[in-house]
């Protein structure tokens, strides 16, 4: 029992080591006396709420390109589809930070972005005709990747592509597929959209205290968890092998089909992060109360310098490295995976630097499950 518990304590004292940094410090009291109401009505008036609206019309200008190329099945047409298919998908990038309220409540990042996209069960959607796309079961055959499939990987060219939507035995079922993939993602970008401008917004901004249900512990836990699990997890380190003792997955990056937009996506998400750790109005280039403000104000530092200061020079390495990388990161894993693995490094000091340090600081305690470590 005795060799048991020290066991124990020998691990709690590790974990405790592993998250202070060296010669780092903070007001200790994580900001008790810090404005969180300006906060929270930063983040949601000129931050989530903005982003979210930018994507509902982003998500609507595919809809309307997708009735344009149904109705007018062209090689043009198709093109202008994938235009507006990456807007969105940039969009999306924006969004996915705030996994929280209605957005949590629908799976709108699952249905949304879920990859590498069964396309054996896009196959058997589309050939049957009947699905259901709301089901847990169906998050990877619809969202940016299942579209991304639909538009770029049913052929080599694109007049290859053009006949499943025209002369292709199931050609009606094709075009129906499409239009309910985008007529999901719209519904639930809708429903965000609705929901924070009604009661939502109201709530959140009123939950202002220190729990760890109030409104910045569960805003920074997304945060947090979206730069480690889906932006340096997700876009580099599963296709990279990280997790997988050096096994490759080049189809399991995202974007496969389009082929040359996974950094550029990378690189949005990674901006998005950046902008909301400065509290960086969306759209414009002022700002209010974030992240930097609130480790300003409890005087975090790291090896006696200022933590916020460290954090934004970080996400300037972090495009820095992945500027190295191809536009194809699954030619880039199959050619030279060094610098997929590099940006992963680069990438993986900052969620060392909030997940630890900052939320230290800032008394913050993680609340979802950690299973690959820092």
């Amino acid at each position: 029992m005795k060799k048991k518990l020290f066991i124990f304590f020998s691990v709690i004292a590790t974990v405790v080591a592993c998250s202070s940094s060296d010669d780092s410090g903070s007001d200790s009291t994580g900001g008790s006396n810090f404005d969180r109401t300006a906060l929270l009505t930063n983040w949601a008036d000129n931050i989530i709420i903005p982003s979210f609206t930018n994507y509902q019309l982003k998500i609507q200008a595919l809809n309307a390109s997708i009735t344009a190329f149904n109705t007018t099945t062209t090689e043009a047409n198709l093109v202008n589809v994938r235009t507006s298919w990456l807007e969105a998908y940039k969009a999306y990038q924006y969004v996915a930070i705030y996994n929280f309220g209605k957005s949590e409540e629908i799976n709108l990042k699952e249905s949304a972005n879920t990859y590498p996209s069964n396309t054996v069960g896009i196959q058997s959607n589309i050939t049957a005709g009947n699905y259901n796309l709301s089901l847990i079961s169906q998050f990877d055959k619809q969202g940016f990747p299942a579209l991304d499939y639909m538009i770029n990987g049913l052929g080599t060219t694109d007049a290859a592509i053009v006949t499943f939507y025209t002369t292709n035995t199931n050609a009606v079922k094709y075009k129906k597929y499409l239009t309910d993939l985008t007529a999901r993602l719209q519904t639930s970008a809708d429903a965000v959209v609705t929901d924070w401008n009604s009661s939502y917004r109201a709530a959140y901004i009123a939950n202002n205290g220190v729990s760890v249900t109030s409104s910045v512990n569960i805003t920074t836990n997304n945060f947090v968890k979206n730069l480690e699990k889906d932006v340096r997890s997700g876009k580099i380190g599963i296709p990279a092998g990280v997790f997988s003792g050096g096994t490759l997955f080049p189809d399991k990056v995202e974007a496969f089909y389009k082929n040359d937009v996974s950094r550029d996506l990378l690189n949005t998400a990674v901006q998005a992060s950046k902008d909301f750790f400065n509290g960086k109005k969306f759209n414009s280039t002022s700002t209010g109360a974030g992240f930097q403000s609130y480790l300003d104000y409890v005087n975090a530092t790291r090896s006696g310098q200022k933590l916020s200061t460290i954090i934004n020079t970080q996400y300037d390495a972090i495009l820095t490295s992945n500027a190295t990388l191809g536009t194809s990161f699954s030619k880039q894993i199959t050619t030279d995976n060094t610098k997929m693995l590099a940006a992963y490094d680069v990438l993986q000091q900052n969620v060392i630097y909030t997940k630890l340090d900052m939320m230290q600081a800032l008394d913050i305690t993680i609340d979802y499950v950690d299973g690959d470590g820092d």
